[in-house]
């Protein structure tokens, strides 16, 4: 599976940015999927994730309640909906997939990712 991450960008805090990660190649196949940032200095961290069915989604505590992860699977598409930005949210986005049904919130649980995007927030 080969994953592209788009959308990112300079926002302001308290805006909204919706990032997006196209899937392609083994997308016949289930692949659960997420999203982790990683902030410079910093190591990568867990942002959201969601199953194949979309029916179990997690989020990291930093951001629940601000960020959706949502995906349609018609579309090979997986999205991450980021409102009431903060500036701790600066990050580099990498969308990632594994395959199989289920999502894990450990980064060595994925087999694929995407090059990144960066989304920076302005305080």
């Amino acid at each position: 599976v080969q994953l592209q991450a788009s959308g990112g960008g300079l926002v302001q805090a308290g805006g909204s940015l919706t990032l997006s990660c196209a899937a392609s190649g083994r997308t016949r196949s289930t692949y659960a999927m997420a999203w982790f940032r990683q902030a410079p200095g910093k190591e990568r961290e867990f942002v959201a994730a969601i199953s194949w069915s979309g029916g179990s989604k997690y989020s990291s505590d930093s951001v629940t309640g601000r960020f959706t992860i949502s995906r349609d699977n018609a579309k090979n598409m997986m999205y991450l909906q980021m409102n009431n930005v903060k500036p701790e949210d600066t990050a580099v986005y990498y969308c990632a997939a594994r395959l199989g049904v289920v999502t894990t919130t450990t980064s060595s649980g994925y087999d694929y990712w995407g090059q990144g995007t960066q989304v920076t927030v302005s305080s």
